[in-house]
């Protein structure tokens, strides 16, 4: 191993302890950062950034020099726009792909099975049949196809449902087409076709509002949107006239503005159902991202790349 020891800052106590449980904890300087407070040190090894922070926060690392920027979450737009300049930034890839993909799949159920009219009448002691949509025989859309549209399609299987691939970048997939991903771009065409519409892109500059006024009236009557990407990547706005309408049905993980404040039309309106960014917040979540953390400090004391990496500033 090229160095001995490195200094590794951990935004809470359970990582903290976790990391200490590790059979190379001898070889590691733990310190306690969650970026509310200026740098502790003038050179940290390993910074792990908090989760769901304030991005914000990251400007505090302007008096700090690092080899490595951890960040807990796949998206990284947030950290980018606010870290200081000398930062090699990696991104969470591997500790989210399967609970954000099971809320999906959650979402997509209980909307289209009708779960929250029967919480409701539930509540009111009612016994309340309500004729629901299944996934079988439907045609899903992936919107965009990395790890977590990936993971989406894993569990999708068995369910007998079409399910239709969306990228940056087409991909042929097999001889007889099976695994084909198309361009974003012909999702507009095939909009008509599609029963629901599941969205796992990055949020950029070609996807920012990427759902807007024209994509949703384009849709079928009825249809769902599933939203686990970024709140953004929806034109909220329009999403409400297309609900108001009663033209389309939404699930929603993410939202814009976030948190979704109290008195917005999104809360009351029927159709809606939403979960406040807890895609990736389930128990594989912690066990996962120690795995990852214990991955990186051992590239880093073997003088090797650390993976993930995504941007450097």
């Amino acid at each position: 191993m090229r160095d001995s020891r490195i200094s590794v800052s951990l935004p809470t106590p359970a990582l903290a302890a976790a990391v200490a449980d590790l059979d190379l904890a001898d070889r590691v300087e733990s310190i306690a950062w969650d970026l509310t407070t200026p740098s502790p040190s003038a050179h940290i090894d390993l910074v792990v950034l908090p989760y769901q922070q304030d991005p914000r926060r990251a400007a505090n690392l302007g008096a700090t020099a690092t080899q490595l920027v951890q960040a807990q979450t796949i998206g990284y737009e947030d950290v980018l726009a606010n870290l200081p300049p000398g930062h090699t930034v990696a991104n969470a890839r591997s500790v989210h792909e399967a609970s954000t993909a099971e809320l999906a799949l959650g979402l997509a159920l209980a909307s289209l099975r009708r779960f929250p009219e029967y919480t409701l009448a539930a509540q009111g002691g009612r016994w309340q049949q309500l004729p629901g949509q299944s996934l079988a025989d439907r045609t899903i859309a992936l919107v965009g196809y990395g790890g977590v549209g990936q993971a989406i399609e894993q569990r999708l299987n068995g369910f007998e449902a079409r399910v239709l691939r969306f990228a940056r970048t087409a991909r042929p997939g097999g001889p007889d087409g099976a695994g084909r991903v198309r361009e974003i771009s012909d999702l507009a065409g095939l909009l008509p076709e599609i029963d629901v519409v599941i969205l796992t892109v990055p949020l950029t500059g070609e996807t920012r509002h990427l759902v807007d006024d024209a994509f949703l009236a384009a849709m079928r009557p009825g249809a769902l949107l599933v939203n686990v990407a970024r709140g953004p990547v929806v034109d909220t706005d329009a999403l409400v006239r297309a609900l108001e309408a009663g033209h389309v049905r939404a699930a929603l993980d993410v939202t814009d503005p976030e948190p979704l404040p109290s008195g917005h039309p999104l809360w009351s309106l029927e159709g809606a159902l939403i979960t406040p960014h807890v895609g990736g917040a389930s128990s594989a979540m912690h066990p996962r991202m120690v795995a990852l953390i214990e991955r990186q400090v051992r590239a880093l004391l073997n003088g090797e790349t650390p993976e993930n990496i995504v941007a450097s500033s």
